[in-house]
């Protein structure tokens, strides 16, 4: 294990620590306990205190368990955007003993049907603007019960900040079989069962896509989710209760439910919450609330920093800005840096490891660089051929080993195996990202073991794509590659050689990528050709056709 990054740990701090041996839901328990009366969760200007939250959470896992027959180990899919419900459904479902699915919001149904039946989950909490996509699979087969939660109902304060329309959308839950409405479902106020789930049990599963094949479920549990909702929080010095973090990443990622969520209701901190990305919004919010910690992506801080209101915003009180998904462009984090003092915490990790495994150190920070391996993490460079670690300055790929790493892929063995491997005596998960660790002991990514396309921080796998685009009549062969992109980083492009006879457009293809998956997913170039580069045994030569798109200006 290389230890030259413990030049720059951060003072004070021991390399390893201890986590509590508890579910994670105790530690919302112990917040409220602490600290009722304080705020836990702003929307808007409506305040949830921690008693209010907490008593929700009660509510809520007794309607799961008593009406929904939820059990110890059960799966149920969360599927909303940020929202005050999202906190308490998360908190509630592992109140319940029972697995949180999260997904994005994004997804489709024919995307939907894959996580319900493939995770088996026996109920849904899910938000009313997207019900509609996950209502055909209500009653079919492992699904049995929906709950639906409309945002409005926690718009209580008056407020002059700017929100969306679906978020002001008054309640209108559909009268379906298996349907409840969130509000009826906390007043049948159903006390919960005993709390039997502890640090082994499952919490949280949290679905990656592969170069192969469709999404799989990173099984996590309590353990190796509370250990980053710790960690996190610890990092960059004591946090006290009286921190307030701005919640602009989504919840249904692991960043923004580590870094934001549970790591505020682990210390104590307020919530504030923003469904979707508004950069005056933001600017309101942070200044009206004295923000002082907010994790983004780089693509957010660019727009937040581009706005010409920036001026009538107080920003000066953030103490850390931190982020990940894609490197932050230097002229901006200089900007960042002139306006408030602080400079922009990069840090690494995946769905595998439940957020963070590397971070940059409060005290020595490096821009366009993933951090050091950080607390109670061994991580190596590794050549993944001959599974040795290569010297420091050789790129190779990142291994890592620690308590937030993942049992395994559910109910899929082989991918597990493949996933990790033994180097000392330890057992490390294979990224699938090549890198190379500094003299410092500071690690940086080169590239892609595996094949994916990074849009704004949200993954795409060219694989389940293309899978997809094959069901459009006028597709005979399709290969999805990344072609660089301004304001994304990196879009989707869809080579296509058509069907015989058909004439669709590459707006046709489009728009029908459109509704069948998520935005994010969805070609925004389109280039017919006729045919696609094949190897000597038939398999489609994506890297030529990569490259060839990468070298154009």
């Amino acid at each position: 294990m290389n230890t030259t990054h413990y030049a720059h740990w951060p003072a004070g701090l021991p390399h390893a620590i201890t986590i509590p041996d508890t579910s994670l839901y105790v530690n919302l328990e112990v917040s409220a306990r602490r600290y009722p009366n304080k705020p836990a969760i702003i929307f808007y200007d409506t305040v949830l205190s921690y008693a209010q939250v907490h008593e929700q959470v009660l509510a809520l896992a007794g309607y799961l368990q008593h009406a929904c027959g939820i059990g110890r180990g059960d799966r149920v899919l969360l599927n909303m955007q940020n929202s005050p419900q999202f906190i308490i459904a998360f908190y509630a479902i592992m109140r319940a003993d029972a697995m949180v699915v999260p997904v994005n919001p994004m997804l489709m149904t024919d995307e939907l049907q894959h996580y319900v039946e493939d995770s088996g989950a026996k109920a849904g909490i899910v938000s009313q603007e997207i019900f509609s996509r996950t209502a055909p699979l209500v009653g079919k087969g492992a699904l049995q019960t929906a709950l639906v939660a409309t945002y409005s109902d926690y718009l209580v304060a008056p407020t002059e900040l700017n929100v969306p329309d679906f978020v002001r959308a008054p309640r209108d839950v559909p009268a379906q079989a298996g349907v409840v409405c969130w509000q009826d479902a906390l007043a049948a106020a159903h006390a919960p069962r005993p709390h039997e789930a502890g640090p082994d049990d499952l919490a949280c599963m949290p679905y990656t896509s592969g170069t192969t094949g469709k999404p799989k479920g990173c099984v996590h549990t309590h353990r190796s989710v509370m250990f980053n909702a710790v960690a996190s929080p610890t990092w960059s010095g004591p946090m006290a209760p009286d921190h307030v973090t701005l919640a602009v990443l989504p919840f249904f990622h692991v960043t923004g439910m580590q870094s934001v969520m549970n790591a505020m209701i682990y210390t104590g901190g307020a919530i504030v919450v923003l469904p979707r990305w508004d950069r005056d919004a933001a600017g309101q919010l942070i200044t009206r609330y004295k923000v002082t910690t907010w994790t983004l992506i780089p693509t957010m801080m660019i727009d937040f920093l581009s706005n010409p209101r920036l001026a009538e915003y107080d920003i000066s009180g953030l103490k850390r800005v931190s982020g990940g998904g894609a490197a932050m462009p230097a002229a901006i984090a200089q900007k960042l840096l002139d306006l408030t003092g602080q400079q922009y915490m990069e840090g690494y990790g995946l769905s595998e490891t439940m957020a963070a495994s590397h971070v940059n150190p409060p005290n020595r920070m490096k821009q366009q660089c993933l951090g050091v391996p950080y607390l109670n993490v061994d991580s190596r460079i590794v050549d993944p051929i001959t599974m040795k670690e290569v010297p420091q300055g050789e790129t190779g790929e990142i291994w890592i080993h620690g308590p937030q790493v993942f049992q395994g892929y559910w109910n899929d063995p082989r991918k597990t195996a493949e996933a990790f491997a033994e180097l000392d005596g330890k057992r490390f998960f294979r990224s699938g990202d090549l890198g190379y660790m500094d003299e410092e002991g500071f690690f940086f990514f080169t590239d892609r073991l595996k094949r994916m396309i990074n849009a704004s921080g949200f993954k795409v796998w060219p694989a389940e794509v293309e899978s997809m685009m094959y069901q459009h009549p006028a597709v005979q062969e399709c290969c999805i590659i990344a072609s660089r992109d301004a304001y994304r980083g990196e879009t989707v492009k869809a080579v296509i050689v058509r069907r015989p006879g058909t004439d669709a457009t590459a707006d046709d293809i489009i728009g029908w990528a459109q509704q069948k998956m998520a935005a994010y997913k969805v070609p925004k170039l389109v280039e017919f050709v006729d045919a696609l580069p094949k190897s000597a045994t038939g398999k489609v030569m994506w890297r030529a056709l990569q490259e060839k798109e990468m070298e154009k200006k």
